[in-house]
């Protein structure tokens, strides 16, 4: 498992995620920052800053939660589906991130 440090705004999280799916995180939280400023919706998600990622984790306040990989992206999920986009093509974004949402869903079947 890894740890991946987020900033939003100005609360700290972990996200906890399998190590082969790191890198598709910290991908797709980019690539919604490239493409955040292009939505003409008046409300926007915010996406946070990725600040460090690591492997080993010992937390000594509650102030920075540790929030499983699922589901974090199930929150992201949610916060794009309820966007009123009618310019940009909102259906990528959410494909994208759908996408990687049903790998960890699986991966969590199989862990089970």
């Amino acid at each position: 498992m890894r740890y991946c440090l987020l900033r939003d705004q100005d609360q700290l999280e972990f996200v906890a995620i399998p190590a082969d799916h790191m890198y598709q995180l910290i991908a797709l939280i980019r690539r919604l920052h490239k493409e955040i400023d292009k939505l003409t919706a008046k409300s926007k998600p915010s996406i946070p800053v990725v600040l460090a990622e690591c492997s080993d984790l010992e937390i000594h306040s509650t102030d920075c939660p540790i929030i499983p990989g699922l589901q974090y992206i199930n929150r992201l999920e949610s916060s794009f589906a309820e966007i009123p986009e009618e310019n940009y093509p909102l259906i990528s974004l959410l494909t994208e991130i759908r996408a990687f949402q049903a790998q960890l869903e699986y991966l969590a079947e199989e862990l089970e």
